[in-house]
């Protein structure tokens, strides 16, 4: 991010768009249907939704939260709100109300923005379904769809702008600094309880350097966008990489495998990064070959357990000329990663080596670093791990070390060459077509089904998704549930990745002495034949 402004070596969101649009304003920033924006028009299109929020009470500081689909009007609210000196607090858009008021009352949002009409979902009445007190949301703009009774539309929200609000804006917009919060991200623990990842300015755009630096992304390069802007993927390695380095962003709203090789050839996209399930989708279409393909440039994916055939598919069948594989996480962006040029096998097989300005150790139960070839917990230091969890001290405490080592939870193994290998997760987390489910959280869901009085929930492999919820019940004396019942409930109560795929009714559930539910049995018994299975 060569020209952004900075303060002690690290930048703010303000500095890179300043910096953007002076180096590379009349390039193109948004391409989307009906939508062609310069960088010079973003940056205004953004700074009049920032001054929509001056003239509407927003405070340096305060929570502005985005629940919307990948869109033009979430890029220009997250960069508006960030020049204005709010805090970004992006809301999945899998979310079911409940989860999403949740979110919502724990981060004191002042304003939300978000849509009434994506896939038939109007997010405003599944907020209001749930009869949540949310005192602190002063301010609704509806981005898409239509606006309801005590609601903003989108333009008649930004046409509360006035000179002196862009004038504010341009205050607040000089006066932020790489120590003041930028974004929180909520992210699920073992317990259940989604935690607030609260990143600063200089932490985020860190991130988003790296990932420029990682991939060589540039002004002349496309970027499809079809991972979510309220994922650190989508939005670090995503919105606020593309505008470091000015590349222009196309807005996918949802994974349509048609339509992204429609939009490949007909923008001549350069840079498709996504999961797994992307990748293959786009190598088993029936009419790949029909489109031109040839354009695409760089492919990054996530942690995922990843096939060596599938990346073997992809070098071999597709034209990216960059393949990279990484690992990251919402506390700390992207940590390792593979380099251009790697082996097909080490990049199906590793996330590569600790990017620039992050440490890595692997520790045993007691702290202390084990061996190259000995597995243990992957801890990081760095440039971008997170200020700290929100309003959880404890938590905070319980993750990062007094001299900023990150318990990042999962376990891992460093080969001799130093690259690292994800092997397990000590917080029994799955990953569900990228989406990372926590089994605690998805137990207390289920535990709120009134047929339901014990749960316990795993991963299980999964051909197209890579791992899938597999749910352990047992229902009250008495009562006939089946599993159709179940998974037809937690579509209704939870983001559908946490929704269990299989569900088998036990009598009990296998515990140890201490009462811990013994997970290792309910694999042996999902997946026969699994390492520790029974022969």
């Amino acid at each position: 991010m060569t020209g952004t402004a900075r303060s002690g070596g690290r930048a703010t969101v303000p500095g890179t768009v300043a910096a953007t649009v002076g180096r590379f304003g009349d390039r193109p920033a948004v391409v989307e249907d009906g939508t062609r924006l310069t960088y010079r028009e973003l940056a205004d299109r953004s700074r009049r939704f920032g001054a929509a929020l001056v003239a509407s009470d927003v405070a340096p500081g305060d929570r502005v939260a985005v629940w919307a689909f990948n869109c033009s009007e979430w890029i220009v609210a997250a960069l508006g709100l960030l020049q204005a000196g709010a805090v970004l607090v992006p809301v999945n858009t899998r979310f079911k109300g409940a989860e999403a008021a949740d979110i919502l009352q724990r981060c004191r949002a002042k304003v939300l923005v978000t849509v009434t009409d994506f896939l038939d979902t109007d997010y405003l009445a599944m907020l209001a379904g749930t009869g949540t007190d949310l005192p602190d949301l002063a301010t609704v703009v509806v981005a898409r769809g239509p606006a309801a009774v005590g609601t903003h539309a989108w333009a008649e929200f930004t046409a509360r702008a006035t000179g002196a609000g862009l004038a504010e804006v341009e205050r607040r917009s000089a006066a932020v600094t790489p120590d003041d919060p930028c974004d929180i991200l909520f992210t699920s623990g073992t317990t259940g309880v989604p935690k607030g990842v609260v990143q600063t300015h200089g932490g985020t755009t860190h991130v988003a350097a790296d990932w420029v630096a990682m991939t060589g992304l540039g002004a002349d390069d496309r970027y499809l966008m079809v991972n979510p802007y309220f994922h650190m993927f989508g939005l670090k390695a995503g919105i606020l990489a593309a505008v470091g380095a000015g590349a222009a962003m196309l807005p996918e709203p949802v994974f349509d495998v048609d339509r992204v090789l429609a939009r490949v050839a007909d923008e001549r996209v350069t840079v498709l990064p996504g999961a797994p399930t992307l990748y293959q989708g786009i190598l088993d279409h029936p009419d790949r070959d029909r489109h031109d393909l040839s354009s695409l440039r760089v492919a990054v994916t996530g942690a995922a357990d990843i096939p060596v055939e599938l990346i073997r598919r992809i070098d071999a069948e597709l034209p990216f000329s960059v393949l990279i594989a990484g690992y990251g996480l919402t506390e700390g962006g992207t940590a390792t990663a593979t380099s251009p040029g790697d082996e097909v096998e080490t990049i199906a097989t590793t996330v590569g080596q600790p990017r620039p300005g992050f440490e890595l150790r692997i520790v045993d139960g007691e702290g202390r670093d084990v061996p190259a070839g000995e597995p243990g917990e992957v801890l990081l230091r760095g440039d971008s791990i997170m200020s700290h969890y929100l309003d959880d001290p404890e938590a905070t405490a319980r993750a990062r070390s007094a001299d900023g080592w990150l318990c990042t939870g999962d376990l891992g193994i460093l080969d001799p060459a130093g690259r690292l290998r994800i092997v397990g997760r000590s917080k029994d987390m799955f990953i569900v077509g990228g989406f990372n489910a926590y089994p605690a959280e998805i137990e207390n869901g289920l535990l709120r089904h009134p047929d339901i009085t014990q749960a316990a929930v795993i991963g299980v492999p999964d051909g197209r998704l890579g791992e899938v919820g597999m749910a352990f019940v047992v229902v009250r004396p008495g009562v006939e549930v089946t599993d159709a019942d179940v998974i037809g409930w937690c579509r209704e109560q939870m983001a559908n990745y946490k929704v269990p795929r299989e569900v088998a009714f036990v009598d009990d559930l296998p515990r140890n002495a201490t009462g811990k539910v013994m997970k290792d049995a309910l694999r042996r018994r999902a997946v026969p034949g699994r390492p520790g299975s029974p022969a």
